[in-house]
Order: structure tokens, then sequence, then C-alpha cells
């Protein structure tokens, strides 16, 4: 679980008991499509904000993660605060997998000597 995580509403949002609880619930879990040396030192900010747009968004949410080594953003606007934070987790959890197949070493059964080793072992 994430436990670094600063949510602050921005203009005029006034942030709810209901609110922080679903943010930390769903930003909170997000660490396991994190690295294991990732873990220990994420930080995490959410900014909820009340806006108001021409297409009758009110609601946006912003999440910056910061990981070693990079910083992942992801922003949405919607009708529903909650709306907001499922998409913008939905983001994150894309992003976090690709940090996470970019740096850990993908070492295994990919090697010659591991097709070999498969082959001959199929042949006794």
């Amino acid at each position: 679980m994430i436990t670094a995580i600063e949510i602050t509403g921005i203009s005029k949002y006034a942030l709810d008991d209901t609110t922080k609880k679903y943010v930390m619930k769903k930003i909170g879990r997000l660490d396991r499509y994190l690295p294991r040396h990732a873990r220990a030192s994420v930080t995490a900010e959410v900014r909820l904000k009340e806006v108001n747009r021409d297409h009758g968004n009110k609601y946006e949410a912003e999440v910056v993660l910061n990981v070693p080594d990079k910083t992942i953003t992801a922003k949405d606007t919607t009708l529903n605060m909650l709306a907001a934070v499922d998409i913008v987790e939905a983001k994150i959890v894309s992003q976090l997998r690709k940090y996470k197949q970019a740096t850990i070493a993908h070492v295994g059964r990919r090697g010659a000597m591991s097709r070999f080793k498969r082959s001959y072992a199929r042949e006794l």
C-alpha cells in the first residue's frame, strides 16, 4: 500500500471524508503494479479541483506518482469526482505497467542455453 499520499483540494473544492477514503483506497492499491525496488520509495500527490468547462465537466483529478528515475502523471475531467479518480487510476495503471516492463531485467527462458536445455530435455 502506498502510504505517502498527499491529497489536496484546489480552488474552492472542499474534501470530505468519503472522497479522501476513496482516493486512499484507489491510489494506495497502485503499489501492486510497481516493481519491488520502487515500492518503498514511491510517493503520490493527488490534486482534486472543481472547474467549469464548456462541456459540462465540473471536476478534475490529477495524480502525480514519483517513482525512482521517473514521474508518472495522469489527469482527467468528468461530471463526478469519484469517476474522475477511477479514470485517472486506470491511466496510471497502464503507465506503471510500461514502467515496470522497462525497468526490470527479464532474465529467464529466452537465452540460447535455456532453449538448448529445453530441447535436450524433450529428447530424454
